[in-house]
């Protein structure tokens, strides 16, 4: 039954990851970096959880301030500290493909442990359908946030405007994610809240997704192309 139940946690993040991956249509990621930096994302999810230990008593602060930044914070460090310092990041949409993948990582073992807890109470399914449909996703929208700004940050020469970058995308997905919780913590309300905010979230997501290939070395240089030939063909 174990087996099973670990399955059901890391189906979804699988999923979401390849459709993240999918995206990168210019110069995709190595396949194992990509698989090492989800199994960091797992790796951090515990120290993470002990992290929120001392927040326990405080229910509404933990849910929707401590966890937030304890957990984003602590997929933005793995990559920060990893993949970012790496040759393999070299075009701005490596830092959304990355951030979604420790992100996932992260999300998988989370699910686990709600999905254990779940089938003590018989509340498997519906447990299992709310994660794999907005919470598993919910932290691909969160991190990719943080994880765009890496991808631009990494380009720009001017170390300022990097921490700039770097903190307003971390800050964006912290709170993000704490509107995410907070909507949670309610029924009627709150399901209408999250489909709006998931609306809008993935509207976002798609965007930094295009902005972060137009961006690219290999677009400009395509770009460069068609305009030389567009040029050579005007000519008389």
């Amino acid at each position: 039954m174990i087996l099973w139940l670990v399955v059901l946690a890391f189906a979804p993040g699988i999923f979401w990851l390849w459709y993240v991956y999918q995206k990168d249509r210019w110069e995709p990621e190595p396949r194992a970096l990509v698989l090492k930096t989800f199994l960091l994302g797992m790796a951090c999810a515990l120290p993470a959880a002990l992290l929120e230990v001392p927040f326990a008593w405080s229910g509404v602060f933990l849910i929707v301030i401590a966890a937030p930044v304890i957990e984003e914070y602590a997929k933005y460090f793995v990559v920060s500290r990893t993949v970012y310092r790496q040759t393999e990041f070299s075009e701005p949409m490596d830092g959304i493909v990355y951030s979604a993948a420790a992100a996932l990582g992260f999300a998988s073992v989370e699910n686990l442990l709600y999905l254990i807890q779940a089938q003590g109470h018989d509340m498997l399914t519906p447990v299992f359908l709310g994660r794999a449909f907005f919470s598993v996703p919910g932290h691909v929208l969160f991190s990719t946030i943080w994880g765009a700004a890496l991808g631009r940050a990494k380009f720009v020469s001017d170390p300022i405007r990097q921490r700039a970058l770097i903190h307003g995308g971390l800050v964006t997905a912290m709170a993000a994610h704490g509107l995410f919780n907070l909507l949670a913590m309610f029924e009627l309300v709150g399901a209408v809240g999250l489909l709006i905010f998931f609306f809008f979230a993935w509207k976002f997501f798609h965007q930094r997704v295009e902005t972060a290939l137009a961006e690219s070395s290999y677009a400009q240089r395509l770009g460069q192309l068609f305009s030389r030939r567009d040029d050579s063909s005007s000519r008389p």
